[in-house]
Formats: structure tokens, C-alpha cells, sequence
């Protein structure tokens, strides 16, 4: 009986949803129930780790004054040095909230709360969200290029040459498509891997699994967060 309750935990349920109507529109419940977990979370820890600061952080203050260095330095390497800095708020929110999202998988014990469909799961382990987020990157580096150069920013289209346009403009498209389905694959495989080594051998095998799957969690969030700003770079450096 307990053997057959601890598979269940880790039973996966693909392409089944619970929907929340508004008017004519349908979203899917649980992905808006686990972000808001999410964002919940980030929030609290910003508000409680630096509500009163110091000149020597501990605790909290350090976590957080390490990740904002982090987040700086990865803006500047892929920025630069005079554009990066007012990037930082983005590109920092992007990394927390899937590197959040993803721990959220195997950190919270989401399938403790029974829905009347599908069941929760980490954000980034739906292909909403993650194609949510990669529209968000392509508009960020559309406004960082419009922002620099105005109309000349889509001269990039037909440089060097004019046959180039169609080949340019499909670069546009594949690039969330890739940052989309690279996120969202990576995590969906990662917890499908883990539901099926324990059903298989409980207790043994997915633990380590469990922990290599934190690690390389945390991997994609820098990998998309990296790739972001190397796209806002490069829309940006392209018309210096």
C-alpha cells in the first residue's frame, strides 16, 4: 500500500488540464496556481532577506547580494559594459523565476493537493510558460534594437546583402522556439525520467537522479538567462 501511494506521488500526468473560464477565454489553472507559488516565494525571500541590511550581509542578505552579483556580471559579459547594467532587472527576474520553478518540482510536493483535473506541477514543466517566456526574450531584444537605432535597427534584415531577408527573418522565429522547447523538453524529461526509475527501482536509483536533476535545473535557468542576453547583446552591438 505505502509502495503503491509513494509511486503515485510521482506519477506524471501528460496533456491533462484543469481550466478556469473567463468569458470566452480558457487558461489553464494550474500553471496560473504554481507561478503565483512562485512569485510568492521570490517575493517573500527579497522582502525578508533585506528588510534590515547591513554593511557585513549574513544570511538572507548574502544569498541575495550574491545572485544580484551574479546577474550583473552575467549582463555585462553578454551586454556589455554600458547597455548591460539597465538589463539587469530583466534578465535577473528570468533566471530567478525558472530556477524557482524548476527546484519547485522537486522541492514541493505539488501532487499533495488533489485538483478535479490534471495535477500540479512546476511552471516551467508546461510549454505555456516556457513559450511565454522566449516571447518575452524576443521582445526584449526587438525594444533593446528599436530602442539604440530606431527603424534603422531592421536594416539588420538585409545585411550584407537583400536575399538575406527571408533567411533573417526566420532567425527571428527559431530563436524562442528554441529557448521554449529547450527549457520546456529538458524539464518534462528530467521529471519523466525520475517517475519511471521509481517505479521501477524505488528508493535506489532516483535519488541521485533527483539531485543531478537540481543541478541541471539550475543549468537551464543560467543556459536561458545566458542566451537572453546574448540576444539583447547582439541587438544591440550590431548597430554600434
Amino acid at each position: 500500500m505505502e509502495n503503491n501511494l509513494f509511486l503515485q506521488f510521482f506519477e506524471i500526468s501528460v496533456g491533462q488540464h484543469l481550466y478556469w473560464s473567463f468569458g470566452n477565454y480558457q487558461v489553464h489553472a494550474q500553471v496560473l496556481i504554481t507561478s503565483w507559488v512562485v512569485l510568492g516565494i521570490l517575493v517573500f525571500l527579497s522582502l525578508f532577506a533585506n528588510q534590515n541590511l547591513s554593511i557585513r550581509p549574513r544570511g538572507l542578505q548574502n544569498l541575495t547580494e550574491y545572485f544580484m552579483e551574479f546577474i550583473r556580471e552575467l549582463a555585462k559579459t553578454q551586454i556589455g559594459e554600458v547597455d548591460g547594467p539597465s538589463w539587469i532587472p530583466f534578465l535577473g527576474t528570468i533566471f530567478l523565476f525558472i530556477f524557482v520553478s524548476n527546484w519547485s518540482g522537486a522541492l514541493i510536493p505539488w501532487k499533495i493537493i488533489q485538483l478535479p483535473n490534471g495535477e500540479l506541477a512546476a511552471p516551467t514543466n508546461d510549454i505555456n510558460t516556457t513559450v511565454a517566456l522566449a516571447l518575452l526574450t524576443s521582445l526584449a531584444y526587438f525594444f533593446a534594437g528599436f530602442q539604440k537605432q530606431g527603424f534603422n535597427y531592421f536594416k539588420r534584415y538585409i545585411s550584407p546583402v537583400a536575399f538575406l531577408l527571408p533567411i533573417n527573418v526566420l532567425e527571428d522565429f527559431t530563436k524562442p522556439l528554441s529557448l521554449s522547447f529547450r527549457l520546456f523538453g529538458n524539464i518534462l524529461a528530467d521529471e519523466l525520467v525520475i517517475g519511471v526509475l521509481i517505479s521501477l527501482v524505488p528508493l535506489i536509483v532516483p535519488i541521485p537522479l533527483m539531485l543531478l536533476g537540481l543541478f541541471t535545473s539550475a543549468i537551464q535557468a543560467l543556459v536561458f538567462a545566458t542566451l537572453a542576453g546574448a540576444y539583447i547583446g547582439e541587438s544591440l552591438e550590431s548597430h554600434n
